[in-house]
């Protein structure tokens, strides 16, 4: 028994320690366990203490095969859980020495699970790569986004070598953004303002900017790659990467949310990844209202508003006449606390409702729920996606403004807000959405991406095939 357990293949799962990073990996890495895989979760001290203390992790609960880890980071220790800090903080805080005595420990328990067979990393953690090359373990760069932004990140050192960087700082405005790039394969009509917004910068040896080229260059060694999203949506651009960039091994088994719907573990299912607690109560105010009714805004976990731009949101949703439901997390306000008009509260009583988190998917699939306004972080996209219902876009950074681009002019399911926020302009395309013709066709071609991604998390499915073969060639690798 006991040489049995040994042989059995154990994945450490090490996310990006942000909202946006530790969501998909923890739904990679219940898949694979359901395909017999030992798991190691590996988060900084930082997050695992965050998720205790939002009830994502109960400790007291024990899961066969699938254990937690949580590495120094040298952040400070929270005294509030909605506390989280700088991405810039999270990017760095997990150290190469302390995951290499990790996984030296793991392989030196013989009384615990297996050795760790394959390390299964966020790509922007690339100083895990070298890490595996030491203990001889396959190294696979898990890319949690689409694929033109997967395709825009490696294309970031040609981008610096043809002298794309900022000039000067008066290229965020000087109509610079709207150079359009022809030469990137698989994408027409590229403009930059639609690629990763580190390239926005003066410094070619800027902090994020060097994160993101370090990822693309760990990945080219990788043993595989894994995207979070399906053929269907990216089949052109993932062909196109990998014709261009070499790579042999790279999945697309998105929405990895739709595929963990799939396995009946309450226990595996109990584990969440909520930074923020949840609410529930919204829920039944969600029951009292028509189908397709409400518009649900939520600008995740790192877009940062000023006190004007939560205003003019505000007073667009306001004047739109339509419900909503809004979430303002603790931090969303850039120098203080998120405050809102009294006259605001007062105009909007009865109609529209305010929580500082939610369990997102459960909202967004609320037969209630008519459109999105968001910030188009991936999995609010995908999520978005998923459920069927049109998104209006108001992109914040990094790969955000490369998934507006696709949803507003490829997907058709979106509709963007202008950067400079103006409360007539909300108010414009919520009426837009919720009543106008072009809000028909986004809700039409909305239900048709709905269609096509459940249809490739089913049996037959093409992300269930590419997980089926990522298991088989990692089990090859681990022979």
């Amino acid at each position: 028994m006991a040489s049995e357990k040994m042989e059995k293949p154990h994945a450490i799962c090490i996310p990006c320690p942000a909202q946006g990073h530790i969501i998909p990996m923890m739904h990679l890495a219940k898949l694979l366990h359901s395909r017999g895989f030992h798991i190691t979760f590996v988060h900084t001290e930082f997050s695992h203490l965050r998720l205790i203390r939002t009830g994502a992790i109960d400790p007291a609960i024990e899961i066969e095969g699938f254990c937690f880890e949580a590495i120094p980071d040298g952040l400070p220790v929270p005294e509030d859980a909605n506390v989280a800090p700088d991405p810039t903080e999270s990017t760095s805080a997990i150290s190469k020495h302390g995951l290499a005595e990790l996984i030296r420990r793991i392989n030196g328990d013989t009384q615990g699970g297996p050795p760790v067979s394959c390390m299964m990393r966020d790509a922007f953690v690339s100083v895990a790569q070298p890490i595996g090359d030491e203990f001889g373990i396959p190294d696979v760069a898990f890319w949690p986004m689409c694929g033109g932004s997967f395709m825009g990140f490696f294309h970031i050192d040609e981008l610096i070598q043809r002298g794309y960087l900022f000039k000067d700082a008066n290229c965020s405005t000087n109509g610079y953004l709207d150079t359009h790039i022809d030469w990137i394969p698989a994408m027409p009509d590229i403009r930059l303002k639609d690629l990763p917004t580190m390239i926005r910068t003066v410094d070619p040896n800027d902090f994020l900017l060097d994160v993101c080229r370090q990822a693309v260059q760990t990945s080219l060694k990788a043993s595989a790659i894994i995207l979070n999203t399906f053929e269907e949506l990216d089949n052109e651009i993932i062909d196109a990467a990998k014709h261009k960039f070499k790579l042999q091994r790279t999945y697309a088994i998105g929405p990895l949310f739709a595929l963990c719907n799939q396995i009946p573990n309450p226990k595996l299912n109990s584990i969440k990844s909520n930074l923020w607690k949840e609410e529930t109560e919204f829920i039944k105010w969600l029951d009292k209202r028509g189908d397709g009714t409400v518009v649900y805004v939520n600008f995740g976990s790192v877009t940062i508003v000023t006190p004007e731009q939560l205003k003019e949101f505000a007073w667009g949703l306001a004047n739109s006449n339509h419900p909503f439901m809004w979430i303002i997390r603790p931090n969303l306000v850039s120098g203080g606390s998120a405050i809102l008009d009294p006259e605001f509260l007062e105009e909007t009583k009865g109609r529209g409702v305010i929580a500082s988190w939610c369990a997102q998917k459960q909202v967004l699939d609320h037969p209630s729920v008519g459109g999105f306004l968001t910030h188009n972080g991936w999995n609010s996209t995908l999520e978005s996606i998923h459920s069927g219902v049109p998104m209006l876009c108001w992109p914040f950074f990094a790969d955000q403004q490369m998934n507006c681009r696709y949803a507003c002019t490829v997907w058709g399911n979106g509709m963007e807000i202008d950067g400079d926020v103006k409360r007539e302009k909300v108010e414009g395309v919520i009426k837009e959405l919720m009543e106008g013709e072009k809000g028909k066709e986004m809700r039409k071609n909305a239900m048709k991406w709905k269609k096509k991604a459940r249809k490739a998390v089913e049996v037959g499915g093409s992300s269930y095939i590419s997980f089926d073969t990522l298991v088989n060639d990692l089990l090859v690798m681990k022979r």
